[in-house]
């Protein structure tokens, strides 16, 4: 599969999300959050604020939110609590920035994704912030619609693999010989 491949898969997985009732994503983020309620995810979780139609949940803990720098590169990452909206809209976190090593403290990422393959690769929206941030350590969990967990996705040398994604209908642990 090329890069080329990745734009494609993009346009799929987002037609599918516009696709999808405000039920349909109320029952999805129930689900999710009925889910990990399940999982230990360790002391120290990083997560995301949903946007547009990315699945969302909720996690009863104060967790490490990402706060994304005016230019592409590693993420800073900020304690949860009022957010406002940052350099491209997005919600971040407001309080005391901790520097893109926060993310080494973590014991689980849960990664905003729109596609996973059964490979362990993390289809993102294609700026690789989230790629520039990760490192070895952290349990990478991609969250992901059911029907957004695939056989197959395209990849690169710069993608970082994760270990399992995170569905309404549970965790589904993936296979990744690079990990």
């Amino acid at each position: 599969m090329s890069a080329d491949g990745k734009a494609g898969w993009r346009a799929r997985f987002r037609a599918g999300r516009a696709a999808m009732t405000g039920a349909a994503r109320a029952e999805a983020a129930a689900a999710l959050t009925s889910v990990l309620a399940s999982l230990d995810l360790g002391e120290v979780v990083a997560a995301y604020v949903p946007v547009g139609s990315e699945p969302s949940f909720v996690l009863d803990r104060r967790v490490l939110l990402p706060v994304t720098p005016p230019e592409p590169g590693p993420l800073d990452w900020a304690w949860s609590g009022a957010l406002a909206p940052g350099p491209f809209g997005l919600l971040e976190p407001v309080g005391p920035r901790l520097g893109a090593d926060a993310l080494a403290g973590a014991s689980t990422v849960l990664l905003p994704a729109l596609g996973c393959s059964r490979e362990g690769v993390r289809l993102g929206r294609g700026a690789g912030y989230y790629d520039r941030s990760l490192r070895p350590g952290p349990r990478l969990i991609a969250v992901v619609y059911d029907e957004e967990l695939v056989d197959l996705l395209p990849s690169e040398p710069t993608d970082v693999p994760v270990h399992a994604a995170l569905t309404p209908s549970g965790l589904v642990e993936l296979k990744d010989h690079r990990l």
